[in-house]
């Protein structure tokens, strides 16, 4: 499918009053447009909205007002059929602890009515890696494993957007390898991946692009190399050869001496440039052994735009 997969307009959820806490807007009015084919970062801190608009995605929560549409569908005149386009493996681990794998995926496949003749499976149990627990009760399983089962019960009905929410919180390195392997494998072969996590490494390494959400609003949305971009600020280290002292840096330019006896200049790029910093070393007699910059990650980008003063700025 060209376009997108999923496009949100106006989306907007209140939270009806709770005795005496007034009510909650967990979202406001929220304009969003996924491209299909793409892995798509949503990040924002806790209670941002995040869970909200995947639980709207999802059909678990009725949405206050705005537009929902999943792979063509509108959530208000096709239903079924948006429900039916979208996978969501949840953060939480619910499952019965007295099915075992091959009849979870069985059951969750007749909860969406894939005839028996079209279900797959054996394939989903060698997918996430199962296939010699595939008559383990899941209540034996690892938590590793039982990660490995909500993917699996995503997939069942061969939907074309998957929703991955923090799926490797807390999960040990192997498995974390072997899910982005498989996110990586269902995405060449066209499935749309949505994707929440606070290993905002693993975001910057995987997605094409990213939104963030912050108190109901959509306060950043572009390509992950773009956003990143945004950073203006620049860390300029120099390995002077021998010891050295920190010289007179242009205004605005903060300097510090490493444990390592490295200089280390943090600059915004917009107001210095490298090559006053390199002058202002060069005339404090400072010979330079090496030279290196530090550029700002997605981490810097989210507590800059998720921030009071990121927000005002």
């Amino acid at each position: 499918m060209a376009g997108n997969a999923i496009e949100i307009e106006g989306l907007r959820k209140v939270y009806a009053a709770q005795g005496r806490e007034a009510p909650k807007e967990a979202l406001k009015g929220v304009d969003l447009a996924i491209p299909a084919g793409s892995i798509f970062g949503l990040l924002g801190p806790n209670g941002a909205g995040k869970s909200t608009l995947i639980n709207i995605l999802a059909g678990l929560v009725t949405k206050t007002s705005g537009k929902v549409r999943i792979w063509g569908f509108d959530q208000d005149v096709n239903p079924r059929q948006s429900r039916a386009a979208i996978g969501v493996m949840p953060q939480e681990l619910n499952m019965d602890p007295f099915f075992t794998p091959r009849a979870t995926l069985e059951m969750q496949a007749g909860l969406y009515g894939v005839p028996r003749r079209e279900r797959r499976t054996d394939e989903i149990l060698a997918l996430v890696g199962l296939t010699d627990k595939a008559e383990a009760y899941a209540r034996l399983l690892s938590g590793g494993m039982k990660r490995r089962l909500l993917l699996g019960k995503a997939l069942v009905h061969g939907p074309q957007v998957l929703v991955l929410d923090e799926p490797t919180a807390g999960v040990d390195i192997e498995l974390r390898q072997m899910l982005w392997a498989n996110v990586r494998r269902l995405n060449a072969e066209g499935m749309t991946i949505i994707l929440t996590t606070h290993y905002l490494e693993e975001a910057e390494e995987m997605c094409d692009e990213i939104a963030i959400i912050d108190q109901g609003e959509l306060i950043a949305r572009d390509r992950t190399a773009a956003l990143v971009g945004r950073m203006d600020s620049k860390t300029l280290v120099i390995h002077p050869e021998g010891e050295a002292a920190l010289p007179p840096v242009p205004e605005g330019v903060e300097a510090e001496r490493r444990a390592d006896g490295a200089l280390a200049f943090s600059y915004r790029r917009s107001e210095t440039s490298a090559e006053a910093i390199l002058r202002a070393v060069a005339a404090a007699g400072i010979r330079i052994r090496d030279v290196a910059t530090e550029e700002p990650d997605l981490e810097d980008v989210f507590v800059a735009l998720t921030s009071k003063a990121g927000r005002a700025a």
